[in-house]
């Protein structure tokens, strides 16, 4: 499949790919599986404005959706902490992104390595 020459250089950019990963995962900072939803609500109260026509309903509230060892859960959010935990969501989003690309490159690392080895053997 590849030259010894193309082989050797394909494995020296695949491990230079992968540190490149190992260190954006290293400054990732903190996560939260989930999403993060806007809500609005309407009350109980007769009269109330979001019984309106049209309604004017109670909110914005945020609420963080998220299953973590198969037990789902749902929490309401601060406004005032709704840029750090949407903050933590991207940064669980690109974790999931560059685990799946280092399993691609190791993966694939791996078999040249085995090819290369199986070249090597007597």
């Amino acid at each position: 499949m590849y030259t010894e020459k193309t082989m050797k250089r394909r494995i020296r950019t695949l491990e230079r790919q992968i540190e490149k990963i190992k260190t954006e995962l290293a400054g990732l900072g903190d996560l939260h599986p989930g999403s993060l939803t806007e809500q609005y609500n309407v009350c109980g109260t007769p009269g109330c404005r979001c019984k309106a026509s049209p309604p004017q309903k109670h909110g914005p509230y945020y609420q963080l959706s998220y299953s973590r060892k198969g037990k789902g859960t749902t929490r309401f959010v601060r406004r005032e902490h709704r840029a750090t935990v949407a903050r933590q969501l991207k940064n669980y989003a690109r974790l999931r992104q560059l685990v799946d690309r280092w399993i691609d490159l190791a993966m694939e690392l791996a078999n040249l390595r085995l090819e290369q080895d199986k070249e090597s053997d007597p």
